[in-house]
């Protein structure tokens, strides 16, 4: 039997790490929905983001506007009007590392501001899919886990976090596969992180 051909990897998205400018221009709760439903759902107008949102479509423009002079959405060419725009998200993986910011007081705020609204989704977004009718396949394949009995290293958490970061890549089709019949969209959310050992007094 001849060897099966290994399935070529899907290409890396170019990554940039966020600087104070970009975290600022991103860390705005609007912003933040904004930017969250154009990575979701794919491109939007202005128009059908403000039903959505419940937002003025003005005030819309306006932070969609703000998204891009900061590199996060861009127009999509070729389609829409010069009255109505459409945008998405650009091609790039956006990283932030907040240590970057944690001694700088003139970034600190929106550090604060954007940690709680992510954190803020992701609960969100657990809760929407509990509350949600799904069929039995789909709640025996969803799942809600925790594992807090691991004692680590700082190197060891890190260890950790990179091979659960390659397992997702693997699973990751390439961009111009064809989704199964009854594939749905899949979020996949990891948190791990040390907890504060509470001693007896």
């Amino acid at each position: 039997m001849a060897d099966t051909p290994e399935r070529p990897s899907p290409p890396a998205k170019p990554t940039r790490r966020l600087d104070a400018r970009s975290l600022r221009g991103l860390a705005h709760p609007l912003r933040m929905s904004i930017f969250e439903m154009l990575s979701l759902d794919g491109p939007a107008t202005a128009t059908g983001l403000a039903g959505r949102l419940g937002e003025n479509t003005g005030t819309v423009s306006w932070h969609l506007r703000h998204l891009a002079e900061h590199g996060f959405i861009e127009e999509e060419t070729g389609r829409g009007t010069k009255r109505e725009r459409w945008w998405k998200r650009t091609a790039v993986t956006n990283q932030l590392n907040t240590t970057d910011f944690r001694d700088d007081p003139d970034t600190r705020g929106a550090l604060s501001v954007y940690l709680h609204e992510l954190v803020q989704r992701y609960f969100n977004r657990v809760v929407r899919y509990l509350g949600e009718d799904w069929d039995e396949r789909w709640h025996s394949a969803g799942t809600v886990s925790d594992w807090s009995d691991l004692r680590m290293t700082p190197e060891q958490l890190t260890a950790l976090n990179a091979e659960l970061a390659a397992v997702i890549a693997r699973h990751t089709p390439a961009p111009d596969a064809e989704p199964a019949p009854d594939a749905l969209p899949v979020v996949v959310q990891l948190q791990s992180f040390p907890r504060k050992e509470r001693g007896s007094a």
